[in-house]
């Protein structure tokens, strides 16, 4: 089917009396094709109606618009029909005067006679006929609704909007009336999006069901695909394999987001003293490792990004490993810190036995960066690819190979675990892995305690550089514009602390920015070589960051402008897609239990709306990033709106556990539920 209408990020902001703006909906993406029937969803206030209208063109986008066949829609128009909840009728017209008033304006070309066929022809289609002489006040709230109805299809509209049409009638007219508009819909052939609060009534009539989180910023927190064939009867479409469950995953995430919507309500930040500059705190301990993309954390300190913005005195204290950043950040010591992507999660869960830690994150600092490096011993023995290692662990079965990680939330540790995966190798039998800090990579590979790693630069290209190791693989390679590093908080520090939040956010993503235009490289390589930060030799910084990539093989250095990315691309919006992806490969290698409740748990790490206020105080486009699917380089499709389907059918895996994370609403404490 093609495309009917396109709903391209779609934001809608109010502004409010007080010189405040609400943000209704937020970067919302949909496509819906010619013949479906789209049900929106979602509690009180997520935006549902207000949505409609903007489809229907009673309302405007703030950002982003509505496209109907490749047509920009401005305005009401006769291709799109609304059917309200409260019928909108002429008390003193008939039935049939109410749905000529429509026909006669659009058809006016047209005889008479021609437009009384198609008034009485509509008339009948809802069954009306015998009430065709009656005002609305001489008929019941069914027969209205149905007048409504017939009166919208009657101008055959491209698209018919229905918002919450059944929502003031009886069940038992309810019923009547729905399966008269399945039947309306299946033969007219018309695109249909409805707004309802109505489980059932979303799972009897729809082929998708959108469901909204709340407000404000909704967003579309997963889409439901309703495979239950056509021509469908109330009474036994329940009995269709996939309607409870398709129902029950319809309930829980509206449960999900009744839950969320308690837990901000009774989070209240304490009352602090408000600094200088109306910031709450103004000298900050920020921890980061020694790696090539803690460069906007250096930029900010060294460039007055930070000073600028009102942060006066912020110390950046380099850390020995992943490990110390996590403590640092749950016992205090650090106000904020660069964190491996998946740190937050792992945090918030309790990995490794650890207690858990609520952690917020509303910036992505970095993109990209990582290699795989195995050792040059391996290369003369004629291991070049996944293959050929895949092969020496087969000819090699009392060699046990070790390989380095820096930490198990860590990107390397997930993109190296699906590398191997990818050729056949399990990581957790196949192989041996180990975690080591980023650091001492290099010098175990050199004294033979490991046959490779995944880590980022310099360590990379400094094993390549001292002739010790080579590049099997690049992380670009294996997931393009992946998500590295992100700026973490802990949940209690952020809501003590909005205002510094919001000034670390702003000064860093400027600090991003800077990064990212190469005019700028060769400086930010000075000041991140120096000894405070990284203290390494600028000779194993530059491949990547500045010049072609050496891969310490035959193949000529390479050129890639993206191998460390820090702005560009939208590289810095939190993104819940991405999130869920190192979710599910967490829990793919047994490290966490994969939350049934991921929207929630992904709603309570994750912060677009800090991100968002941040970029609109700076003057910059405040978009999100595109509603997609990930694409890995095997072909692997991962979809955010099924991770467990994705986490049952992937073949190299764990035992792997789906649990709903119950997330207490007092204090930073969680507990884990026994498996659903």
């Amino acid at each position: 089917m093609s495309i009917l209408v396109e709903v391209d990020h779609v934001d809608r902001v109010f502004n409010l009396p007080n010189g405040e703006q609400y943000i209704a909906l937020k970067n919302i993406e949909l496509k819906i094709k010619k013949g479906e029937f789209i049900t929106l969803i979602g509690h009180s206030g997520c935006g549902k109606s207000t949505l409609l209208n903007i489809i229907a063109g009673l309302d405007t986008a703030s950002q982003g618009g509505i496209t109907l066949e490749g047509r920009e829609v401005r305005d009401p128009g006769p291709d799109r029909m609304v059917v309200f909840q409260n019928y909108s009728l002429l008390p003193w017209l008939t039935v049939r005067e109410n749905i000529a008033l429509a026909v006669d304006e659009i058809y006016s070309g047209n005889s008479q006679e021609d437009r009384e066929l198609v008034i009485e022809y509509h008339i009948k289609l809802v069954g009306l006929g015998a009430a065709a002489n009656k005002r609305p006040g001489e008929i019941s709230g069914g027969m209205k609704q149905r007048v409504a109805i017939a009166r919208a299809l009657a101008i055959r509209p491209k698209l018919l909007l229905l918002d919450e049409p059944f929502g003031a009638l009886d069940a038992l007219t309810r019923g009547g009336l729905q399966d008269q508009l399945m039947n309306i819909c299946e033969e007219s052939k018309v695109t249909s999006v409805m707004v309802t609060h109505d489980v059932d009534e979303a799972l009897l009539l729809s082929d998708r069901i959108v469901m909204l989180t709340n407000g404000p910023e909704a967003q579309i927190g997963q889409i439901l695909e309703v495979n239950i064939p056509r021509p469908r009867k109330r009474m036994e479409v329940v009995n269709h394999p996939s309607y409870y469950a398709l129902r029950n995953e319809m309930v829980y995430f509206l449960n999900q987001q009744k839950r969320v919507k308690q837990r901000r309500a009774k989070q209240q930040a304490p009352a602090v003293v408000i600094a200088r500059n109306g910031l709450e705190k103004v000298n900050l301990d920020i921890g980061f490792i020694p790696l090539t993309d803690c460069a906007p954390l250096v930029v900010a300190k060294e460039k007055g990004f930070f000073k600028a913005h009102g942060l006066e005195e912020v110390t950046l204290s380099r850390e020995p490993s992943w490990k110390e950043i996590a403590k640092g950040i749950a016992q205090g010591r650090l106000d904020a810190a660069q964190m491996v992507a998946g740190m937050p999660i792992a945090m918030l869960l309790g990995m490794d036995g650890e207690e858990p830690v609520p952690v917020n994150s509303a910036l992505t600092l970095s993109r990209n960066g990582n290699s795989i490096i195995f050792g040059k011993n391996l290369y003369k023995q004629g291991i070049r690819t996944l293959e050929d290692f895949k092969a020496a662990i087969a000819n090699t079965p009392d060699t046990v190979h070790t390989l380095g990680m820096v930490h198990s939330a860590s990107m390397h540790n997930l993109l190296f675990r699906y590398w191997l995966a990818s050729g056949g190798i399990d990581p957790d039998i196949d192989v041996a892995l180990t975690m080591i800090p980023p650091p001492q990579m290099v010098s175990n590979l050199k004294a033979g305690n490991i046959d490779g790693y995944c880590a980022g630069d310099p360590w990379n290209s400094k094993a390549v550089n001292d002739g010790t190791g080579f590049v099997m693989a690049r992380s670009l390679d294996i997931l393009p514009g992946h998500i590295e590093k992100v700026l973490g908080v802990s949940e209690d520090w952020a809501q003590k602390y909005p205002q510094t939040h919001l000034a670390l956010v702003k000064a860093l993503l400027e600090a991003c920015d800077y990064c990212d235009d190469r005019r700028n490289r060769e400086e930010i390589l000075q000041l991140i070589c120096q000894e405070q930060y990284i203290g390494a030799d600028p000779k194993d910084i530059r491949p990547g960051f500045l010049d072609p990539y050496n891969s310490g093989t035959e193949a000529e250095p390479e050129m890639l402008y993206n191998f460390n990315q820090f702005y560009v691309d939208q590289t810095n919006c939190p993104d819940r897609l991405e999130m869920v992806w190192v979710m599910a490969q967490m829990a793919r290698w047994g490290l966490i239990p994969f939350p049934k409740n991921w929207v929630e748990v992904v709603d309570r790490v994750l912060r677009p709306d800090v991100f968002g206020q941040a970029v609109r105080e700076l003057g910059l486009p405040d978009i999100s990033r595109v509603r997609r699917t990930i694409e890995l380089f095997d072909g692997t499709v991962f979809n955010a709106d099924d991770p467990i389907d994705y986490l049952q059918n992937v073949k190299i895996k764990r035992n792997v556990r789906i649990e709903e994370i119950l997330i207490e609403q007092i204090g930073s404490q969680c507990s884990i539920k026994t498996p659903a």
